[in-house]
């Protein structure tokens, strides 16, 4: 998987202790349009395929991630306290914004949210890095799939204030 190959030792042992081996079944569905992201997955072998809110189908592959922003959501919804211990707030989840299903049988390892939420804490300096959150949204397909709709959306205001600007000096 490629997001792995950006870390350290110890991380990779943390999450390798921590990861388990599954297999979906051709039409099963990993994440769910509102549902709760309860694991980040990675793909091993199969085809699946990722459809936002707005439509944009994304495939996942060998080596793609899927739930990643679990990851970027508890290094953000964390708290810590006087003791330095992390706490969530209790009540909050994240919610997907997409549909994950697959389109063969599809071997993956799955990361719990719990056990990601440890690992987090663990790890928060390391993961907190800009190289390592770069590179862990430039790797996942839903991110790169949101950085290109938001350019579209910009492109398309910009051009909209233009022609409105061209139209009113004439």
């Amino acid at each position: 998987v490629r997001i792995f190959a950006l870390m350290d030792e110890p991380i990779l042992d943390a999450i390798c202790e921590r990861i388990r081996h599954k297999t979906y079944i051709k039409g099963s569905r990993i994440l769910n349009h509102g549902g709760i992201i309860g694991k980040m997955v990675f793909v091993v072998r199969g085809k699946l395929e990722s459809v936002g809110v707005d439509g944009i189908v994304v495939p996942l592959a060998e080596g793609d991630a899927c739930g990643e922003e679990l990851l970027t959501w508890y290094l953000e919804h964390s708290l810590v306290r006087t003791d330095g211990k992390k706490v969530r707030l209790p009540g909050q989840r994240l919610l997907s914004n997409r549909t994950v299903k697959c389109l063969t049988n599809v071997e993956v390892f799955s990361l719990r949210a719990a056990d990601l939420e440890e690992v987090t804490i663990y790890f928060t300096r390391f993961l907190r890095s800009p190289h390592v959150q770069g590179a862990l949204r430039y790797e996942s397909p839903y991110w790169r799939s949101l950085a290109a709709t938001r350019i579209q959306v910009a492109w398309r205001y910009r051009k909209k204030r233009l022609s409105r600007s061209d139209s009113q000096t004439i």
